[in-house]
């Protein structure tokens, strides 16, 4: 029950500092990090230090991938590893799942609210016969791929998934 409260705690940190300065700050990660894996290991009823570490392992390992390929942040980075050193190894991934899974809703909206749903799916539409007829994909304008390039709040939609696997909210 502790390791919950501490978890909703830094992930709500992490999730206002996010929206308010676009910034998931190290002391915010780094202190949780440390917190979740002291916690692991001494709360009665936890998940034990050792599920506690192959979570933040593994959990880290994955989102720094997506950091080496994607427009993932470091801070990003450090609060989805966190989040796995309180929930382990098959919580953690799950969190994970749900975040990316909740910021491709997020970036679907953005973009809605800023081209409508008719000339999104236009220009998908425009896309798709582009790369069947001539077997590569439409040079976008450089204002158009900034308009594809929201930047995200990964933080709030980390949030977000540790309630939903926290208590069950979606199954």
């Amino acid at each position: 029950m502790i390791s919950t409260v501490l978890l909703l705690c830094f992930t709500l940190v992490a999730a206002i500092t996010d929206l308010c300065w676009r910034k998931i700050y190290n002391w915010n990660t780094y202190t949780g990090i440390l917190v979740g894996l002291l916690v692991s290991a001494l709360e009665p009823d936890g998940i034990g230090w050792e599920d506690s570490l192959w979570g933040f392992l593994v959990c880290g390992l994955v989102v720094v991938s997506c950091f080496l390929f994607f427009p993932v942040g470091g801070g990003d980075v450090k609060l989805i590893a966190m989040m796995a050193t309180f929930l382990g190894f098959e919580q953690g991934l799950e969190c994970l799942l749900w975040t990316f899974v909740l910021g491709a809703g997020m970036a679907l909206s953005i973009l809605i609210w800023r081209f409508g749903v008719f000339r999104l799916i236009g220009r998908s539409v425009k896309q798709i016969w582009w790369l069947v007829r001539y077997q590569q994909w439409l040079v976008l304008s450089e204002n158009e791929r900034k308009a594809l390039e929201p930047r995200l709040r990964l933080g709030l939609t980390a949030f977000v998934a540790v309630l939903i696997v926290k208590f069950g909210g979606i199954h």
